[in-house]
């Protein structure tokens, strides 16, 4: 176990391998990290530790095939899509109705009068 700073410039989090262009390839951690805010307590059990992994175990990221890409796509697509205009936004649509903000308005507006 690290303390924050304190581990080796070999050991990574797995944001930092991916970072890196690296993943895990299936080898599991080889040490844990406690977070900077229970460094000040070293005899408190960390609340948040981090998993480091070893990169020169770490194996190159896997590039997605064309038919995982257009999986992705169609899945983002349904969840961008409102099912009253039917016409996609840049972001995700809420799960309740699945509306855009200009037909989740003017329907209320329209309810209420």
């Amino acid at each position: 176990m690290y303390e924050h700073g304190t581990a080796a410039a070999h050991l990574l989090t797995r944001r930092q391998l991916r970072a890196s262009g690296l993943r895990p390839g299936g080898h599991d951690p080889v040490a844990l990290l406690r977070c900077r805010r229970c460094a000040y307590r070293p005899l408190r059990q960390c609340t948040r530790p981090a998993y480091l992994y070893d990169s020169r175990l770490a194996l190159p990221r896997r590039t997605p095939t064309l038919a995982q890409e257009e999986a992705l796509d169609r899945a983002m697509a349904a969840r961008q899509t409102c099912t009253t205009c039917r016409t996609r936004q840049p972001y995700c649509l809420p799960r309740a109705d699945r509306r855009c903000t200009a037909c989740a308005t003017g329907a209320d507006l329209a309810a209420a009068a």
